[in-house]
Formats: structure tokens, C-alpha cells, sequence
């Protein structure tokens, strides 16, 4: 059994349908930063949207017709590169000489295989994956199951319609860097994350909606408490791996961006973990003396003046 016919797997045999509640207003997670001269917008990025999540808030449209050009996690041309599928085999691969059955607790292990058996597949096909690129597989199952698809992602759509408009694109960080980082997170991390998801598949899926959700509502405060601060909390170098070190590394880059007079607006479309708490980048770039404001036509003055 590959990891992707264990994604389908995930899509027909996990999940029931859930009860649809009614769609939270749509606010963006939009912060404006500006110095003297230029402005740095700063999305925060749901990469997983379904259809009734378009057309975008207003305040996202007028951010992308201010800006002249777009800034995302990875230059949108390295995604379809040659290169980027072998670079994905290569780092969810072992280098160690490690198989699967050897890092998962027996436990985690006979989860996983109940799961595989369902479809009438074996673990033995999976014995060269490491624990997080199964946990993606099985994640990347829920949101299908859900409705989510990675084409109608916040960042997949800006991509395609900054194409269209003619704006550059860049990347602030190459796919290697991204993979590096996914794969440096330590076995028993990898682990915890696969071993919680076997646990409770139907409370990993309920979790999921709920960001959604809370994503789409711009809830920034409900999204820092369920997501940025218990990965910093249950993962510590997860956390710091996959979000701080990151964050660090792409605020030379947006500073950049604000330091030349001489450069148009920016529009920078990230994951929303990155934009929040002190670790992220609105706090961050506060912190370094830069005028910053929520851009939320329907938010409360209190809430945007909080943040």
C-alpha cells in the first residue's frame, strides 16, 4: 500500500458525515505593516479550502489590487518543478537504515494496521515511511473526506490569480528548506502526532473542522489557544522546527521588502500558524517598531485594536 492509496483509504472507510453548521462570517487574518514609505500585507493561509470558502473578503481583494507583487511559503514555480516530487520520496524516506515497524510502538503500530487491513493492504508497503509523512497521508485523507482540497487553498488560488495579473511571485523559502524542516522533527514527535491521530481519527477530523472554521471566522485569539500555542505546548521542537525557526528566517526577507523605498506594496501569504503569538510574524515585526493593523471591515474596533 503507497501513502496515497492509503489518502483514499482515509477518504472512504474513516469518516461519517457530519452535521454541517451554518458558515461563520468570513473574516480574513489580515494585518497591514508599514514603515514611512511601503506597506507589507500579511495573510494568513488556510492551505485547504473548499468552494463555498469563495469569493474571498472584500479587504483580501483590495490587499492583493494594493500590491505589486506576492511573496508565499515557496516560489510557486518550485512546486511543479522536476525535481520536487524525488526531493518529497527522498526526505519522507529513512536514511538511518530505520523502518517503520521499528520507531512506532506496538500499540501505534497495530492502529495503523487495522487501518491498512480495511482496504485489504499491508504495512509492509509502508515500512520506508517515516512517521510524519504517514500522519500527512492520513491528514490529507480527512480533509478530503471533508471537502477540503489543496487546489482551492488560499495560496494555490493567489498564485494562480497573481499569474493571471501579471504580479511576480516569490518564495521565502525553497521546497528542500520546507521538507528539511518537516523531516528534522524528532522520531518520538513524529510518533506522538501519528500515535494521537490512530487514537481518535473521528476527533483529529472534528478538530480539523473546527480550524476551518475558525479560520474562516478570522477568530485569531480561538486559532492561537487550538493550534499555535498546544503544538508549542505537546510538540516543543516541533514547534520550533516548523514554525519559529521559519518565522526567524523569513523576517530578513519581509523587512526587505519594507526597507527599499523605491518597492510597491507586498502581499505575503502564509500558513495562519506562522502569523500567530509572539513567535509570529505580526508580533515579531511590531516588536521591530513597524505601524501594524488588523485589516477587518466587520471586526469589532476592540478586537483590531487588540491585534
Amino acid at each position: 500500500m503507497s501513502l496515497h492509496r492509503l489518502f483514499l483509504l482515509l477518504c472512504l472507510v474513516l469518516l461519517v458525515p457530519f452535521a454541517q453548521a451554518d458558515a461563520p462570517a468570513y473574516r480574513p487574518l489580515l494585518w497591514k505593516v508599514s514603515d514611512a514609505d511601503s506597506a507589507v500585507y500579511l495573510l494568513g493561509a488556510f492551505h485547504l479550502l473548499e468552494a463555498d470558502d469563495y469569493p474571498l473578503p472584500a479587504e483580501v481583494e483590495r490587499a492583493f489590487d494594493d500590491s505589486a507583487m506576492l511573496l508565499f511559503e515557496v516560489d510557486p514555480a518550485a512546486m511543479t518543478a522536476p525535481g520536487t516530487v524525488a526531493a518529497m520520496r527522498q526526505y519522507m524516506a529513512y536514511e538511518d537504515g530505520k523502518t517503520l515497524s521499528a520507531v512506532l510502538p506496538k500499540a501505534t503500530l497495530d492502529r495503523l494496521g487495522v487501518l491498512v487491513a480495511a482496504s485489504g493492504g499491508s504495512l509492509q508497503a509502508l515500512e520506508h515511511s517515516e512517521p510524519w509523512a504517514v500522519n500527512l497521508s492520513l491528514t490529507l485523507g480527512i480533509t478530503q473526506a471533508l471537502g477540503l482540497r489543496a487546489d482551492l487553498g488560499l495560496d494555490r488560488v493567489l498564485m494562480q490569480r497573481a499569474a493571471q495579473a501579471g504580479k511576480p511571485v516569490a518564495g521565502l523559502e525553497t521546497v528542500e528548506a520546507q521538507l528539511q524542516a518537516m523531516d528534522s522533527v524528532p522520531y518520538a514527535e513524529q510518533v506522538q502526532g501519528l500515535d494521537e491521530f490512530l487514537a481518535d481519527p473521528q476527533k483529529a477530523a472534528r478538530q480539523l473542522q473546527q480550524l476551518h472554521d475558525g479560520w474562516r471566522a478570522g477568530d485569531a485569539d480561538r486559532l492561537d489557544v487550538e493550534m499555535r500555542a498546544e503544538m508549542a505546548r505537546k510538540t516543543p521542537q516541533s514547534y520550533r522546527l516548523l514554525d519559529v525557526d521559519r518565522n526567524q528566517a523569513w523576517l530578513p526577507q519581509i523587512e526587505k521588502r519594507l526597507a527599499d523605498s523605491h518597492r510597491d506594496n507586498t502581499l505575503v501569504v502564509v500558513g495562519a500558524l506562522h502569523l500567530l503569538g509572539p513567535d509570529g510574524l505580526v508580533e515579531q515585526l511590531r516588536a521591530r517598531g513597524y505601524t501594524v493593523e488588523r485589516i477587518c471591515d466587520t471586526c469589532a474596533p476592540q478586537a483590531q485594536a487588540a491585534h
